[in-house]
């Protein structure tokens, strides 16, 4: 098949020599190719994102940081409109495969012709935020000599829920929701429902394929196999590679049942967490259609899907 293409190709390529030298310089398809990975904080995104820095020479593609203030999600008017033309123009970074800690931006808005592929992580949502309270706190095995905002307060998630802090607020759930919403001022109010229904919208309409930090391995499988030009190679990576599993919250303390059962009355959690079900189902529908169990180990399904009946005939 692939002897094929390539034939085909040449075909087409010698037809555009004999009509004329070719004027467009655009490239082709998958070196056309842009990822965004709108990481949500605490979710694994740093060990995925290893990942693709390990793979970018080998897989020949370029990986962006993008580094907002302050890590503020939601950019300005003016930048937005600076970010889409960037990606979409910037000929020499292509392919390419963004990150950060930014929420999802329309790009169809500006007017683009070819938009880029999302994909994200999300996580439970009570797991997400007590991972982010404790990394406040005490870091991580990544940077552990980095100091943290938090760092020097001892107060445990459990006491802090106990004695109804700000940093274990059911507000602080409210995160993964308004990073699939997007830019709109309702996508960050907290509690709204129209917020919920257009995060699932985008996840479902906009969104390549979103995995959950829980089964991040079945989401790398998923990603190699749909979208090899980037991901060749990376299933294996992170089974092996020694940054797979890279960045874990030191000092963590998991909650008791009474501290989990106190979030779990708050609406934002009920949410939140009917968001993540909602993500939770989708991803192992997809995976449910892709992979084949056997002795306990997943394989990737091979082409199911075939032409006949070609007219007219060629000669």
């Amino acid at each position: 098949e692939r002897a094929i293409a390539r034939h085909e190709v040449r075909e087409i390529e010698q037809r555009h020599t004999m009509d004329g030298p070719r004027q467009d310089t655009s490239l082709d398809e998958e070196e056309d190719m842009v990822i965004i990975y709108n990481r949500v904080p605490k979710t694994a995104s740093t060990s995925f994102t290893n990942i693709a820095y390990d793979l970018c020479a080998k897989n020949k593609y370029h990986v962006l940081h993008i580094n907002t203030t302050k890590n503020n999600p939601v950019m300005s008017l003016q930048d937005q409109v600076r970010f889409v033309k960037n990606i979409t123009s910037w000929k020499e970074m292509k392919p390419g495969f963004y990150h950060g800690h930014v929420s999802y931006l329309d790009f169809a808005k500006f007017g683009v012709k070819k938009k880029p592929i999302y994909i994200n992580v999300i996580r439970d949502p009570i797991e997400r935020l007590v991972s982010y309270y404790y990394f406040l706190r005490f870091g991580d095995d990544y940077r552990p000599g980095l100091r943290r905002r938090k760092q020097g307060d001892k107060k445990t998630f459990d006491e802090c829920v106990a004695e109804g802090g700000s940093d274990c607020a059911p507000e602080k759930l409210w995160l993964q929701i308004p990073f699939f919403c997007g830019h709109s001022s309702e996508c960050w109010n907290v509690g709204s429902r129209w917020a919920m229904d257009q995060a699932k919208y985008n996840l479902i309409n906009e969104y390549f394929l979103v995995g959950v930090t829980e089964e991040l391995e079945d989401f790398i499988m998923l990603l190699e196999a749909a979208l090899p030009r980037f991901f060749r190679g990376a299933t294996e990576l992170y089974r092996t590679g020694k940054k797979s599993h890279l960045r874990k919250t030191t000092e963590k303390k998991l909650p008791t049942k009474q501290t989990i059962a106190k979030l779990q009355q708050s609406d934002i959690w009920k949410m939140e967490n009917e968001f993540y079900e909602f993500a939770l189902e989708q991803f192992q529908f997809i995976r449910a259609h892709a992979v084949r169990e056997k002795d306990g180990d997943l394989y990737i399904l091979a082409q199911n899907f075939f032409y006949e009946k070609i007219y007219p005939k060629s000669n």
